[in-house]
Formats: C-alpha cells, structure tokens, sequence
C-alpha cells in the first residue's frame, strides 16, 4: 500500500508539473505572437506615415493607368458614417482616380447617393478636413451598386435566355456558355465594366456579394475597417497592384 501511495504521488505530481510546463510554453508563445503582431503594427503604421508624408519617393509615381475602374465595398453599417466615404473618395480623386463603383450590401451607400455627389462636388476646391493628405480632388464619375441589384439582373438575363432560346419552337436547344449570360447581363442594363481593382472596407474578408459577373478577373484586397483607413494604406495597395505583372485578364 505504501508503494502504490508513492507510485500515485510520484504521477499525480508529475502530471502538475506537465500540465504547469504546458502553460508556461503556452504563455511563452502567445506573448511571442503577440509581440510579432505589435511590432508589425508598429512597422505598419510607421510605413504608412511615411507614404502619407511622401517620405518613400516609389510610392510618388503610381501608374494609376493601370487602374482604369476601382470599385470600392464597405460594410453597411460602416457606410452610414458619410464623412468617412467621402474622406476616402477625396483621397481616390487625390491619385488621379476617375471611375469608380460604391457597393455595400444594404444599399446604404445607394440611398446616400445624392448626398454623397453634393459633399464631393464641394471638396473639389477645399482640402479634407484632418486628413493627413491634402489635395484638390478632381471629377470623379461614381457608380452606386447594392446587392439588390444582383437578384433582378440574373433574374432579367435569365428571363431573356429563356424567351430567346428555349420559349421558342426550334428542336435543338442551346448549352449556354459564360459568353451567352454576359451578353445576357449586358442587354437588360447590368453589364457593367469590370473593374481592375476591388478595395474591400470591413470586418470580414469577402467581396459581401459585389456582382461575381463583374469581378471574374479583378484582385480584390482587404483594407480593415473604414473608421481605421490610412491614405498611406490605400496607396500602397494601388502601388502595389500596378507593380504586379499580369499573364491574362482585361
């Protein structure tokens, strides 16, 4: 008995000890990520300053031709704040952008639309107020989508198919092919350019249901939430997208 309470002893201790060096190292590593993640924050925000402050010289020469239509995804809720959209569009205007697309999935930015036309046609001679980068802003042409508009445009284009091909008497019915529904898309008013470019403001990771017709060759980056946008931020995401060397596409 007085062995088996040892042996008991011995294991129970050694299974504190263990479950004691798990934690440690536990410890150890989540303070080491959390270290790495503070440090590339730093470097980040540091990074982002000094393009705002044209400080970094490669960052002055955007080949912004690359970038013919920039569209632009904001979370609904992050929409509403109208100053921060047109913040953001003022320092779009500011790198010489001229078409660009507002999606968010409520159309709030849709219903906003007016508003948001009126407070960029004032800017157009004053600098953004406590922005980092101030600058004229130029004439923007702005499309407004909403993910309503994708129901009745599949809706539209299917209806179409069907009328033109299959509602009629001809024995031989067709396969349709990508081209087809484009086509489709294109002659009931949904068409649209495709854009080079797809900025996504937000909490999540996701176009959050941008037409897919229209993204079918567009790089698509996530900013991080509207409140927290950097001028520096957004310009490194077009410098860097012009930087890439593109095989196929447009």
């Amino acid at each position: 008995m007085g062995l088996g309470n040892e042996v008991q002893k011995i294991l129970s201790w050694t299974s504190v000890c263990g479950n004691l060096v798990l934690h440690l190292v536990w410890l150890i590593l989540h303070l080491i990520i959390n270290v790495w993640y503070s440090v590339l924050g730093i470097a980040r925000m540091v990074e982002n300053t000094l393009i705002s402050s044209g400080l970094l010289k490669s960052y002055n020469a955007v080949n912004i031709s690359k970038v013919r239509y920039l569209a632009v995804v904001i979370d609904s809720e992050e929409a509403r704040e109208t100053s921060k959209v047109l913040e953001l569009l003022c320092w779009l205007a500011s790198v010489s952008l001229k078409s660009i697309c507002l999606y968010d999935r409520e159309g709030v930015l849709k219903k906003s639309q007016t508003a948001i036309i009126e407070g960029l046609n004032k800017s157009q001679k004053a600098i953004v107020e406590g922005s980092d980068h101030g600058t004229l802003v130029e004439h923007v042409d702005l499309e407004f989508v909403s993910f309503a508009d994708s129901k009745p445009a599949v809706a539209k284009a299917a209806n179409l198919l069907f009328a033109k091909h299959y509602a009629s008497t001809k024995p031989e019915k067709p396969n349709f092919t990508e081209s087809d529904m484009s086509e489709a898309l294109q002659a009931v008013g949904y068409g649209g350019p495709e854009p080079d470019l797809l900025l996504v403001y937000g909490p999540v990771r996701c176009h959050m249901g941008f037409p897919a017709w229209r993204i079918r060759y567009t790089e698509i980056v996530h900013m991080g939430t509207l409140k927290s946008m950097e001028f520096g931020s957004l310009l490194k995401a077009i410098h860097k997208f012009t930087k890439v060397h593109q095989n196929y596409g447009q």
